[in-house]
Order: structure tokens, then sequence, then C-alpha cells
């Protein structure tokens, strides 16, 4: 195919404390500057970018990719990115996370292609402050509706696009995402752990991560780690804890309060935010991963457990079975003698977790950044315009 320029919006690059969706837009940018050096690619940020510590490039900008640096306080996507595309138009544009430029929507002059990752507030709407419900909820039916084609991370997601916006399959693609790389542990990192959390690793604990909000079912988690205690109070065994790490975000729940109203004390820990050196050092230490939202677009934390090599403990529910394969005890997440009883089997039952952790590394053979652009490549390289119908 002849060399097109595609632009991105890399706004997310910049975030100071990455999530899932961070994460996931520079993965997939790195994937397709090294899938298509053929073509031209635009990065739209909101600052200047470390192109080697956020993408590894080397050196000076390459030819084929421009940082386009755009200073926009508010509204950034529907003036700034707007404004800048409308004067310089990219042959198609991806948007990494949901939200479509309003003035794309309206002229369609430039193939776009948009991830819509998950539509969990659709399914517990309850969970999200009205505010970003509502803005949630226009900013996805705007791409639903007009972009030319929709990425997706799961066919969970793939089919709730269809059933609550009727967008017409044949502008859907499934693009799986890949496990995000774990950094190398350093003996330095392994001590700032240790200083960070007293008397571990040598004490065996089961491990959150994932931002700490009403959908990620961490209220029930902590009352299924009071059951599993209670369960092992006549044995010898080592009582393990759970540690909880991720940025608060919406919904106001005080999980501290609930922990001290049971009881816990130090056997539930909340650890905040955490770099990717102390989330991989946490992971390495952990008996068991546990993951029990009550709604996920995909579910990348799941992958990283898998790939440390570490039982998962995960929902029945949304795309985490898709995500998950063999490799995790799946549970009801409203059901918390169930979920104490996986967390159980998955800490200290020898012959189940030599199988998890077996299965879980066949498990991410089906997944790679590379195959997730590949995808998401082939949208954009599209020279039908297909029409929003």
């Amino acid at each position: 195919m002849a060399a097109v320029i595609i632009g991105v919006d890399a706004s997310r690059l910049s975030a100071r404390m990455a999530t899932g969706t961070e994460r996931y837009t520079r993965e997939v940018i790195k994937a397709l500057l090294q899938l298509a050096p053929q073509h031209e690619f635009w990065l739209y940020v909101r600052e200047p970018l470390d192109l080697q510590a956020t993408l590894g490039v080397e050196g000076r900008e390459p030819a084929r990719l421009r940082v386009i640096c755009i200073p926009q306080a508010r509204l950034w996507t529907h003036l700034g990115l707007a404004r800048e595309i409308a004067a310089r138009p990219p042959d198609a544009l991806f948007i990494p996370a949901h939200v479509l430029p309003l003035s794309q929507a309206i002229r369609r002059t430039t193939r776009t292609v948009v991830t819509i990752h998950d539509v969990g507030y659709r399914h517990f709407p309850k969970a999200h402050p009205w505010r970003q419900r509502a803005y949630l909820e226009w900013g996805t039916w705007l791409s639903a509706r007009f972009a030319s084609a929709i990425a997706v991370d799961s066919d969970a997601t793939r089919r709730d696009v269809r059933r609550f916006y009727h967008t017409p399959e044949a502008r859907i693609a499934v693009a799986y995402p890949g496990p995000l790389p774990l950094v190398e542990v350093t003996d330095a990192a392994r001590e700032a752990i240790r200083a960070l959390i007293p008397a571990l690793p040598d004490s065996p604990y089961a491990l959150f991560i994932g931002t700490l909000q009403p959908r990620k079912n961490l209220r029930r988690l902590i009352q299924a780690w009071k059951l599993l205690l209670e369960s092992m109070e006549s044995t010898d065994v080592p009582k393990p804890a759970l540690l909880v790490a991720g940025a608060k975000g919406w919904g106001g729940e005080d999980l501290a309060a609930e922990a001290a109203r049971l009881g816990l004390g130090n056997a539930v820990r909340f650890l905040g935010y955490v770099s990717d050196m102390d989330k991989a050092v946490l992971l390495h230490g952990a008996r068991a991963f546990v993951f029990p939202s009550l709604y996920e677009g995909f579910g990348l934390p799941v992958l990283e457990a898998q790939q440390a090599g570490i039982p998962v403990v995960c929902s029945n529910t949304s795309s985490l079975p898709e995500a998950a394969g063999e490799g995790a005890l799946l549970v009801d997440p409203l059901d918390t003698t169930a979920l104490a009883g996986a967390l159980r089997r998955a800490l200290y039952d020898d012959g189940a977790r030599e199988q998890l952790i077996i299965a879980g590394r066949n498990n991410l053979r089906r997944f790679s950044w590379r195959n997730c652009a590949t995808v998401i490549l082939r949208l954009l390289e599209n020279d039908v315009m297909i029409r929003a119908t």
C-alpha cells in the first residue's frame, strides 16, 4: 500500500500516573511504528514528549515521526486536536481511547478509527459520578455512531457496542491487547519494597492492582478476605496478607474503613499508586493475584500476573474469561464465599497452583501488541470510507 499519514491522539502518553488506557496507548503506538515503517505518523500530545523514555525511540525524532504539541488547557480533544486536524489533516486518525473530536463526527473528512475499551458505565451506572457517566455516554455514542471503524479489546465489548449503540458489525473489529512488559526487577527495588511493606515479602500475600473504584468490587474482596482468614483460624498455616495497589479513582469508597470495621488490621494493606518497578517486584513476590471486577473491557492486569507466573483468581463476568483463558480460577464476583474459597485454593493448593501457572503461561501466547496493532493498522489503511449508517 502507498505511504499514508496516520495521526494519533497520543495525549495520554504524558499522564503522570499511567493506568491501563495510558499503557495501551503507549504499547499500540510502539507496535504501529515497528509494524508500518512505510507510513508517516503524527503524534498529537499535550506537552513535549521524551521519545526515548516514552517510546524507546533513539536520538532525534525520526523523519517518519512527528510530535505535534497542542497546548490546549481545556477541551483538548474538541478544540485543540480538532483545530490541528482541520488545519493539517492526516490521511487517517487513530483515537486510542473512546472520544472522537466532535468536528470529525460532523465533517467526516478524515478516516477515523477509535478504540472503545468498555461500556462498564452502562452495566454499573452507579459506579460512576453522573457527570463522568454522562460524558462517557456521549463520547462513546459519538464514536460508535460516526467513526469510520471501531476497535474493541474483547468480544464482550464488541457485543456491548452492538447492543447499546447498534453499530454495524462490519465497522467493529476485536483487537486483543498484549501483555504489558514487566520491567526487570533490581535488588534496590526489592529493598525499597521491603521498606515500604514491613514483614513482606517473607509473609505470603495475594495482590490486587488497579484503580480503586466501585466497579473493581474491592469491598466484597475485603469481606471475602475476612471469610478466608476465619476459615484458617484452626490451622497452623501462615496467615496471608492482602495487598491492594492502585490510586484512588471515583466513587469515594473508604476501603480502609471497611477493613478496620471487619477487624482485619494489617491483614489488608493499601499501597496507593505504585511504579512499574514496584509493580513488578510485588507481582514476582505474590502468592496469588486477585481481580474480582464487576466489569472489564479486557483486564490487562490478569495477563501481567500470568506473565509473572502466579495463580490468578478473577471474575467470571464480561471479558475476563476471554482474557484469562484457562489460566485463572473464575468466580462469581458477587459471591464472597466463592471468592474466599478460590483465594484459598490459589494460595495453598499446590496442585491447583501449578496447573494455573502453566495454563497462564500458555494463555499468554494468544496475545501480542503486534497482533493488536495489525488489526488497527488494517482499519486505518482501509481505502474505502465506511460511512456510519
